[in-house]
Formats: C-alpha cells, sequence, structure tokens
C-alpha cells in the first residue's frame, strides 16, 4: 500500500473506518443457549460479585462495553443495541455469553398471559372495601 492511499479497497467509505462483520464479533455463532430469554424489553443486570471483564482475555471490547452499561444500571437489551451501535442479534449472542460467564444476569419480563386480569384485582378491592 502507498502513502498517498493509491493502494486501499475501494469497498467502504473513508469516513465510516474500517468495516467489522457482525458475525465476526460472535465468532460467526447466531444464537447462544440463553437466546430464548432475551426479549427486546429483558433487563440485563451486571452481577455484582463477577469478576473484572477487563481481566479475561476471552471476552471481546463489545463484551466489556456491556458489562460496563450494567454496572452503571441495568439496561434492556434494546438499550444495549442502540447505545453499542449493534444489530440486536449480535446483542442477543454476545449476553448469552455474558451470562453464561456469570458476568450479568437477565430478568424477563412478565409475559401477558401470566399477569392478573384486572377484573380479579378489582374484585379484591371491592373486597377489601367492604370489610
Amino acid at each position: 500500500m502507498s502513502a498517498d492511499g493509491q493502494g486501499r479497497s475501494h469497498w467502504f467509505d473513508d469516513d465510516a473506518g474500517p468495516v467489522v462483520r457482525p458475525y465476526a464479533m460472535t465468532r460467526g455463532r447466531t444464537t447462544s443457549a440463553a437466546q430464548h430469554r432475551l426479549d427486546l424489553i429483558a433487563v440485563v443486570v451486571a452481577e455484582p460479585h463477577a469478576d473484572d471483564p477487563d481481566a479475561d482475555s476471552t471476552l471481546s471490547p463489545e463484551h466489556v462495553d456491556i458489562v460496563g452499561l450494567c454496572r452503571d444500571a441495568p439496561q434492556s437489551v434494546a438499550e444495549l443495541s442502540a447505545e453499542l451501535d449493534l444489530p440486536i442479534g449480535v446483542v442477543r449472542v454476545l449476553i448469552g455469553d455474558l451470562v453464561d460467564g456469570e458476568f450479568v444476569h437477565v430478568n424477563r419480563p412478565v409475559p401477558p398471559a401470566e399477569l392478573v386480569d384486572e377484573s380479579i384485582l378489582r374484585d379484591v378491592i371491592n373486597g377489601l372495601r367492604a370489610l
């Protein structure tokens, strides 16, 4: 490659910087064992007793960023994807890795089918008022 840039590839925009394909961040994986629990609104929380992710050589910089964001405050999967500017599929795989390594845990939202029916709550309130 010459000093004037003549030898550079022209398949990406100079302003964009180097391009890293999403599958490179996940080592070609598209799913993880914990992915079934990762709805967009599932909340990721850093484990307080977890080791320092910077010291773990198996973690990528994106893994470390996720743990750092979740230490500041619990984050939803969608918030992490937006904050890191990564596709949601990539973030799900990375979070799955962190769950397996016990750096974070995931709090799932309650599925609508498991929520208490509003009419039952009204009946309870009315019953309490009648006492």
